[in-house]
């Protein structure tokens, strides 16, 4: 256990928290569920060392939809952007995230004017508070203080498995956790600069995704879980099948039969 959870705080160390950002113990505290504590993806003086990008369901509008507009930005940000794969995660309670993890942090004005006009550019009916690049964040995994459940960093192709509720029963495997995890790269300075370039970029707003996504629905037959019709490979969320998803966990040491996995 002691292993899986040094393995953990250093993947988490790697991505997203700054050296003032959390001491170790307090990060073991947090990830095993003894002591929920709000992080800060900030530098002591300022700058954004990664971002949290939230999807809340919404009233009024289909049920997974902020799933499947997660899935398009997220396919965005690699076809359109040319931005290293983010992670996923469930929050424990009603939403999704994702993960985008800075090598070279920067100001936060800078930030927020990134999430501003990613926005724009392909989620224009979400909200982000004025604070978003710089807010506390829970960073997974980690018990959710308001619904008791466990948010945890997922497989992307399980998120439609979550849709109607984005929280485990039970505490996910450390060793998956980190998993899904070691494969992921920090965004370059070079990377982001150019990202921020082509959203600033006359006509950016509202473009269509270079990977669209398939009807919802389509989501919910047999033996598939998230399909994206032609997208590129090495794209975060591409066909994937029932079997391919039980591999990918059991290779990651995570037992595939705790509740969600399958589609309900």
């Amino acid at each position: 256990m002691a292993a899986q959870t040094d393995k953990l705080l250093a993947e988490l160390t790697r991505l997203y928290l700054a050296p003032e950002g959390m001491t170790r113990d307090v990060l073991a505290q947090h990830v095993l569920g003894q002591h929920t504590r709000a992080a800060k993806l900030t530098t002591a003086n300022g700058l954004v060392r990664a971002l949290a990008i939230p999807f809340r369901k919404a009233a009024g509008v289909d049920a997974d939809r902020h799933w499947t507009r997660l899935c398009e930005v997220a396919n965005a940000l690699q076809a359109e952007l040319g931005l290293p794969a983010p992670a996923v995660s469930i929050d424990g309670a009603s939403a999704f995230y994702l993960w985008l993890s800075l090598e070279s942090p920067v100001p936060a004005a800078q930030a927020q004017d990134f999430l501003e006009l990613l926005r724009l550019a392909y989620a224009p009916e979400i909200e982000f508070a004025p604070d978003a690049a710089t807010a506390p964040v829970y960073l997974p995994p980690c018990l959710n203080p308001r619904s008791g459940k466990w948010a945890a960093f997922i497989h992307p192709g399980m998120g439609a498995s979550f849709a109607d509720e984005s929280g485990l029963d039970m505490a996910p495997p450390l060793a998956g956790q980190a998993g899904f995890l070691e494969g992921l790269d920090s965004i370059a300075e070079a990377q982001f600069a150019q990202a921020l370039r082509k959203l600033q970029q006359p006509g950016a707003a509202i473009k269509e995704t270079a990977a669209p996504l398939a009807d919802a629905r389509e989501a919910e037959a047999p033996g598939k879980i998230v399909q994206a019709a032609s997208a590129p490979d090495g794209l975060l969320l591409k066909d994937a099948t029932l079997e391919d998803i039980v591999r990918f966990l059991q290779a990651q040491h995570i037992e595939p039969t705790f509740r969600f996995l399958t589609p309900r």
